[in-house]
């Protein structure tokens, strides 16, 4: 019985109320009063930000009240009614909109109900998706934040006729949904009476700047981390052997996986002058695994340098191959470490080559002295052919040509010594260069092991 009475005075409020009553124009007595609209933003989510469109899209909770001086009634004449709710349309409404709207759509308001009380006060709640434009600087991407401003304003009341005034200090965020890409650090509310252009008169807007701090999180797991480890593979390049033929592949691999990542960025960030700081990481990557590559080509040139080549200048022997390779433990080609075993190896090298040496040089002396003895008996005498006759002529004849075979022989083994000499000659003019090219390799190698540790360094302080 209670609520059929309530329902029925309603419709008796409702009725006399709206008897003649228009919404077309602004509720006052007085036009010269003016009308206080007070404006609170409640953020209820973030949909998303739309960096390279520079977008900001948000689910928002706008509420407005306001008096209306026609639409007020003595509660008491209805049964104690103090509030009703009716669509929103019937009532006179402030034409407030976002400024920095950068939606195609320019569909009206949901058109929610309105709460109208017995003193005039009416509070119309409505929802709202918006999508404002937003600067976004993208400086410090993926550690960056953001300020993305809402201003709300009346579009065709100056300040003289509707004045906005914010209800609290800052937008509410008591009832926000916890974002997976974006952190809220605020959202402060600034009142701005601005004079424009067109017209003489102010006009009032309150502003909301949603501050935003970027989860890096993702960021870091999917650009930067891979990003750091396909740097250091660069300097690892100077590690590979020369004879191996993947040192200038590696490069190139590593070079184009970092440029499939830098597509990658430049696809998400806005074509702006700013370039992010993974984005320069990137760059700076990429210019370093270009040096890298050619420096491992020239490198590679002195390793395959042989016997042609000149020898390797005497300040290149004192520096590289005496001081630079004792600092970067870089021994003989092929050697990785110095062990007893690889100690005694050399050993019983150079035991078999003073052996060599030893026997050439017996074999040498033993040839020469059978080479004088020859040449004694080359030597004519009338007495030595006359005692011994035609035996001694005989004898002398196989003397004679026995002492030219040796001579014969001596110099085939003195034109085969002298070749071994000169490959062996070769031979190690061809070795120092590749020595000075593992030694070039090991430098360079930490050298860029320096300087990719340094940029990783860098980008993440200056994230922090």
């Amino acid at each position: 019985a209670v609520e059929s009475a309530k329902g029925k005075y309603a419709h008796m409020l409702f009725n006399e109320l709206f008897e003649d009553y228009s919404n077309a124009l602004r509720p006052v007595e007085d036009t010269d009063k003016v009308l206080n609209v007070t404006l609170q933003i409640t953020l209820s989510q973030i949909k998303d930000m739309d960096e390279r469109n520079q977008i900001l899209s948000a689910y928002l909770w706008i509420r407005q009240s306001w008096y209306d001086a026609y639409l007020k009634w003595d509660k008491d004449k209805y049964d104690g009614l103090d509030s009703i709710r009716i669509p929103s349309n019937l009532v006179w409404r402030p034409d407030i909109v976002l400024y920095n709207k950068a939606d195609d759509d320019f569909s009206e308001p949901v058109n929610t109900n309105v709460v109208l009380r017995y003193d005039g006060k009416i509070t119309w709640d409505a929802p709202a998706i918006t999508k404002s434009s937003c600067v976004v600087d993208v400086s410090y991407f993926p550690f960056d934040s953001q300020q993305c401003n809402l201003t709300f304003g009346s579009w065709t009341y100056n300040g003289n006729q509707v004045d906005i005034i914010n209800s609290l200090d800052s937008g509410d965020l008591s009832d926000f949904v916890e974002d997976v890409e974006w952190e809220i650090h605020g959202m402060p509310a600034v009142k701005n009476v601005i004079t424009y252009g067109c017209c003489s008169e102010p006009y009032p807007d309150v502003t909301f700047t949603l501050i935003l701090k970027r989860k890096s999180s993702f960021y870091i797991f999917n650009l930067l981390l891979p990003c750091i480890l396909i740097s250091f593979l660069a300097p690892l390049g100077f590690y590979l052997p020369a004879d191996s033929g993947e040192k200038v592949s590696l490069g190139v691999t590593v070079l184009l996986a970092l440029t499939v990542f830098q597509l990658m960025v430049a696809e998400i960030m806005p074509p702006s002058e700013n370039v992010p700081l993974i984005g320069k990481y990137y760059i700076a990557t990429m210019t370093m695994i270009t040096a890298s590559t050619a420096l491992t080509i020239i490198i590679m040139n002195l390793h395959h340098c042989g016997s042609e080549a000149k020898p390797v200048p005497q300040w290149a022997r004192v520096v590289i191959l005496d001081y630079m390779s004792k600092i970067f433990f870089v021994y003989d080609v092929g050697e990785n470490c110095t062990s007893p075993r690889r100690e005694k190896e050399e050993e019983q090298k150079l035991e078999g080559d003073e052996g060599y040496q030893s026997r050439h040089t017996e074999v040498r002396s033993h040839l020469a002295s059978r080479n004088d003895d020859c040449d004694l008996k080359e030597k004519p005498n009338g007495n030595f052919n006359k005692s011994y006759g035609a035996q001694g002529d005989i004898n002398v004849r196989e003397t004679v040509n026995c002492c030219s075979c040796y001579k014969m022989l001596i110099k085939n083994i003195e034109y085969i010594a002298n070749c071994i000499r000169d490959h062996k000659a070769n031979r190690a003019k061809g070795i120092e260069w590749k020595k000075v090219a593992k030694v070039m390799d090991r430098f360079f190698m930490w050298i860029f092991f320096i300087m990719v540790f340094f940029m990783s360094v860098l980008i993440i302080g200056k994230a922090a």
